[in-house]
C-alpha cells in the first residue's frame, strides 16, 4: 500500500511540474520591429532680413513627414548597441511655405533614428535623428518669371535633416512627440543662386508600432575599438555654375588621401591632403591671362578628416582644410574649406557616397565620391 501511494504522489508531482511548465509563456524571438510614424511639422525659417523683404515675404512654412523603419533589435553589427537599438528606415516628405516664390517641396531620404538617456524608463523617451535625400518641386530662381526667388537655383536639391524629441508612451503599440527639426536644402552650387532654405521647425508627431516589443540593447558583447591606424583614398566628381546669368556649369573633381585612427568606437580622427580640379581654369573668360595653365586648375591643401560611424559600413565624414593654392576664379573664396557627407561599404574595403564642400555657408560644389580603405577591420 505504501508504495501505491508513492507511486501515486510521484506521478502527481510529475503531472504538476509539467503543468507548470507549460503555463510559462515560451520566450518570444526578437525581432526587427516595424515602426510606421507620421509628423508634421511648422515654422522656424532661417534667413537674413533683406531675404525675408523678398523671397520670404508673407511665407509660413509647414511640413509633413511619412516615415517606415525597422527598430534593429538583432544583429551581429555591435554598433546597433552601441545606438541603443536605432532604427533605420526610409521617409517621405512634403511641405509648403504658402507662396508661390518657393514652392511646395517633396523630398525621400533615409533616416537613423538613435535613443538616448534612460531606456528602462516606460513612459517617457528621447531620441535623435539624421537623414539624407533629394528633393524636389521647388519653383527655382528665374530672372523673368521668378526674379524673387534669391535663394535656390534649382528645381532639385540636396535635402539633409537633423531632430531631436521627446516622446510619451501611451502603451506599447502607440507613442507620441514633441520636438525640434533642422532642414537644409542645397543644390552645391550646381544651379545659381545657392544661398540655400534653412529652417528648424517644432515638430508634433505620433507613431505606431505594431509589434510593441521592445527590447533594451545588450552592450556586454562589445569589445574594444581598434587601435589601427586606416589609410583612406578618395576621388570625388561634380560640377559648378560660376555665374547666376550664365548656364554653363564647369567640371571639378578631388583626390584625397587621409589617415585615421579610432578615439572611441562612433568617432575616427585623423587628417591628410585634398587635390581639387576646376575644369573652369581653361576658360579666357574666367581665369583670363592664367587661362589653361596647371596652376589656374589645380588648388589644395590639408585637412583635419573626422568621421562619425554609425555602422561598420555606413559613415558620417566631414573635413576642415586650409588652401596652400587656390585660385578665387573657380569659386574658391575662402582659404578655409569644408565638406560634410556621408559614405558606405559598397563592397569589402570600397566605398561610395556624396559629400558637400563649401567655404563658410556657401556650397562649392556637390562631390559623388568613390574610396579605398587600407587596413580595415
Amino acid at each position: 500500500m505504501e508504495k501505491v501511494f508513492f507511486t501515486l504522489a510521484l506521478l502527481m508531482a510529475n503531472l504538476n511540474l509539467y503543468a507548470q511548465r507549460d503555463s510559462i509563456p515560451l520566450e518570444q524571438p526578437v525581432k526587427n520591429s516595424l515602426i510606421i510614424e507620421l509628423e508634421t511639422e511648422n515654422g522656424g525659417i532661417l534667413a537674413a532680413k533683406d531675404i525675408r523683404r523678398t523671397t520670404f515675404e508673407s511665407a509660413y512654412y509647414n511640413g509633413v513627414n511619412l516615415k517606415i523603419g525597422w527598430k534593429i533589435q538583432k544583429s551581429d553589427d555591435p554598433y546597433f548597441a552601441l545606438y541603443n537599438n536605432p532604427i533605420y528606415g526610409i521617409g517621405f516628405y512634403s511641405s509648403t511655405f504658402n507662396t508661390d516664390i518657393i514652392g511646395s517641396p517633396y523630398a525621400i531620404y533615409g533616416f537613423m533614428q538613435s535613443p538616448f538617456g534612460n531606456l528602462r524608463n516606460k513612459r517617457w523617451g528621447f531620441d535623435y535623428r539624421i537623414g539624407l535625400g533629394i528633393s524636389g518641386n521647388f519653383r527655382p530662381y528665374d530672372p523673368e518669371t521668378n526674379p524673387l526667388n534669391v535663394v535656390i537655383g534649382a528645381k532639385n536639391n540636396v535635402f539633409i535633416d537633423f531632430g531631436i524629441r521627446s516622446q510619451y508612451k501611451i502603451n506599447p503599440n502607440w507613442r507620441v512627440g514633441l520636438g525640434l527639426a533642422y532642414h537644409h536644402f542645397s543644390n552645391g552650387a550646381l544651379r545659381l543662386p545657392n544661398k540655400g532654405v534653412n529652417l528648424v521647425p517644432i515638430t508634433a508627431s505620433i507613431t505606431y508600432q505594431p509589434n510593441g516589443q521592445t527590447v533594451l540593447p545588450d552592450k556586454s558583447k562589445i569589445g574594444p575599438y581598434s587601435n589601427k591606424i586606416l589609410y583612406h583614398i578618395n576621388y570625388g566628381a561634380g560640377w559648378k555654375q560660376l555665374d547666376k546669368d550664365k548656364d554653363e556649369r564647369f567640371f571639378k573633381t578631388t583626390l584625397s588621401a587621409y589617415a585615421s585612427k579610432h578615439v572611441s568606437h562612433k568617432w575616427r580622427m585623423g587628417g591628410g591632403l585634398d587635390l581639387f580640379y576646376s575644369a573652369s581654369g581653361n576658360y579666357d573668360e574666367i581665369a583670363g591671362d592664367d587661362s589653361g595653365k596647371l596652376s589656374a586648375k589645380l588648388s589644395g591643401g590639408p585637412s583635419f578628416y573626422l568621421v562619425h560611424v554609425l555602422t561598420r559600413n555606413l559613415v558620417l565624414n566631414g573635413n576642415v582644410g586650409y588652401y596652400i593654392h587656390k585660385r578665387s576664379f573657380n569659386g574658391e573664396i575662402n582659404p578655409i574649406f569644408l565638406r560634410a557627407g556621408g559614405r558606405y561599404y559598397v563592397y569589402k574595403d570600397f566605398n561610395a557616397g556624396i559629400s558637400i564642400k563649401a567655404h563658410k555657408g556657401k556650397a562649392d560644389f556637390i562631390e559623388w565620391t568613390v574610396g579605398y580603405t587600407f587596413n580595415r577591420d
